[in-house]
């Protein structure tokens, strides 16, 4: 009787809405390649944090004061009143961390199997958009706790639009809303971060789902499943269903990305000043300047790549282009790769090795990006100077140049290496 009443009942939602033709097309008969590996969690864990993002934020705006004079008390007031408003914003802070994490392992599991190859090019494009919008949501939301680094930090960041020729003071004088950053500026962040930005991002996302769907995953062999079905049902030999087999996989995932976040959030939310900077507990003071600006860890590569350039004529403008360039790149992949193979199981050693030096240049710029520019001077200020640059900023340029080298010689490296044949059906 309750099944038939179950059955009535999903019938009258079918009349209406197809639920179970999307459930059909995009779970239990959605094939996708059975050889998955552990680099294939990450795009599931990505929409698990968009989530968490989206349910902490609902919360934290209930309490939130988007006014120069209450934001850095009312975020207080969340940590030190609210009911479980501590461990909200905790969750909130280190989530915004977690995305980058797993995005950024998202995107390197796409550089080592090329999923941005033919016939995934608009998937991969949705997915660098999606990138972007959340680059701008974190900067967004940055600003938003009026504390010392959220203040300046938004400071020197709008700086940089002024040295865009022509339009750039006009464009900083907009995003700010005001001469300075102030009372206008936290108004306008807190509606592109709460509403604006987020609207964008689930319609990326939700394209980027579509678009996936539609060509079908890639796999770690860069096999296309479709190209080999069964001559009766016409379903991929390689291929399994999505649920219930990669749904139950997926959260063994999900269990173990739980436990560090909650390992995170409640022993360790401050991440050594990573995730939250000292300084951001104090009240912003347009008087009183830190003695180090930087961006959060997630920004501080590109961060790297713009103070490594050096100004022209007294102007930042090479290295605001160069840090966008860098961020762009990653839109031309489908176009600059050359090679006859799409993963790093086929490819040769001279693509491997330009992916270790382009993963290892990143790593270092990111660090570098977190220290202020003259971090070695303390150990010898006798050497301190090399061409008119500190250490630190030359090893900056060393590693913007192998950064940037990755993408311009990609269609040199990717055709001269040497392939290996790849099989006609997946290996698992």
């Amino acid at each position: 009787m309750a099944a038939s009443k179950q059955n009535k009942l999903i019938n009258w939602i079918d009349e209406r809405f197809p639920l179970s033709s999307n459930i059909k097309t995009h779970l239990t008969e959605y094939y996708a390649p059975k050889n998955f590996n552990f680099w294939y969690f990450f795009g599931s864990l990505a929409l698990l944090v968009l989530v968490i993002q989206i349910v902490t934020g609902i919360f934290l705006t209930m309490n939130y004061k988007p006014e120069a004079s209450l934001a850095f008390a009312s975020v207080e007031y969340i940590m030190r009143d609210v009911s479980w408003g501590r461990i909200i914003r905790y969750m909130h802070s280190t989530g915004a961390s977690m995305f980058f994490v797993v995005v950024y392992l998202h995107m390197f599991r796409g550089l080592m199997y090329g999923s941005y190859r033919a016939p995934r090019e608009l998937l991969w494009l949705f997915g660098v958009g999606i990138f972007l919008v959340l680059m701008g949501e974190a900067f967004f939301g940055y600003l938003l706790p009026w504390g010392q680094m959220s203040y300046w930090g938004a400071q020197v960041i709008i700086n940089l639009f002024t040295s865009i020729p022509f339009i750039g003071p006009d464009i900083s004088l907009w995003i700010r809303g005001d001469y300075t950053v102030s009372d206008a500026t936290l108004n306008r962040f807190f509606a592109f971060h709460v509403i604006a930005l987020p609207l964008v991002l689930l319609g990326l996302v939700v394209a980027h789902l579509i678009a996936l769907h539609e060509v079908g995953s890639n796999n770690p062999d860069g096999v296309e499943i479709k190209k080999k079905k069964d001559a009766k049902t016409g379903i991929p030999l390689d291929g399994i269903p999505f649920h219930p087999y990669y749904t139950v996989k997926d959260l063994v995932g999900v269990v173990v990305f739980l436990i560090v976040f909650s390992v995170i959030v409640f022993f360790a939310p401050e991440m050594g000043g990573y995730f939250l900077e000292a300084n951001n507990f104090i009240p912003a003071d347009p008087l009183k300047t830190p003695p180090h600006i930087a961006p959060v860890w997630y920004f501080t590569p590109y961060y790297s790549i713009l103070r490594a350039v050096p100004p022209i004529l007294n102007s930042q403008f090479p290295g605001v282009a160069a840090m966008g360039l860098s961020v762009i790149g990653f839109a031309f992949l489908p176009w600059l790769d050359k090679s006859p193979v799409k993963s790093i199981r086929y490819r040769g050693n001279l693509y491997k090795s330009w992916l270790a030096a382009f993963v290892v240049s990143f790593l270092i710029l990111g660090y570098l990006g977190t220290e202020p520019s003259n971090v070695w001077g303390q150990f010898d200020t006798s050497t301190l100077i090399v061409g008119g640059a500190d250490r630190a900023t030359v090893v900056a340029r060393i590693f913007s140049v192998v950064y940037f080298a990755f993408f311009i010689l990609m269609p040199w490296f990717t055709k001269k290496d040497k392939t290996k044949r790849v099989p006609d059906r997946v290996t698992g």
